[in-house]
């Protein structure tokens, strides 16, 4: 027997947008995951409000919630920059620099990793491989990859990005 797919009407007051990916699923807490996948491409991260949506439609706890979004790197709590920059930190990256090139990062944008600029342009997020160790170091703009980069390149791709 097939699960009946409960509408949310009016569940999410102003946000249609939102309503329509909750109203993609079935109320069963198995779908939380893609839930929060489609909410996080639409806003860019999690909000507040979504979590206590999708916590009504799916009647599971928002600790419950919050437990997935924490657990898991991909999804974030916060906004990302309008430009997020991720730089690789894992084991061959760092051996060929790339803790160089973050740390350049950090100072010329006068920001930790997992923080935002206060214009927000820019985010930035260290990763532990992004699966291109051939190339490394590597470190991406917006899912761009740039490899074999150096503190000249990441200059060059901000430069580049202000004008």
């Amino acid at each position: 027997m097939e699960e009946e797919k409960v509408k949310c009407d009016g569940c999410t007051g102003k946000d249609p947008k939102l309503e329509e990916i909750l109203n993609t699923y079935i109320q069963d807490k198995s779908n939380l995951i893609q839930i929060l996948n489609e909410v996080q491409e639409y806003y860019g991260y999690i909000p507040e409000k979504a979590q206590v949506e999708i916590s009504k439609y799916l009647n599971i706890p928002m600790a419950e919630i919050y437990g997935v979004i924490t657990f898991y790197s991909r999804f974030t709590l916060k906004p990302k920059g309008k430009y997020h920059i991720a730089i690789c930190l894992g084991t061959a990256c760092y051996v060929k620099g790339s803790e160089k090139i973050l740390d350049r990062v950090k100072d010329r944008l006068k920001i930790e990793v997992g923080e935002t600029t206060k214009d927000g342009k820019y985010s930035l997020e260290a990763t532990r491989c992004i699966g291109a160790c051939g190339l490394a170091p590597v470190f991406t703009v917006n899912g761009e990859v740039y490899g074999k980069a150096t503190v000249k390149m990441i200059d060059e791709v901000l430069d580049k990005l202000e004008e």
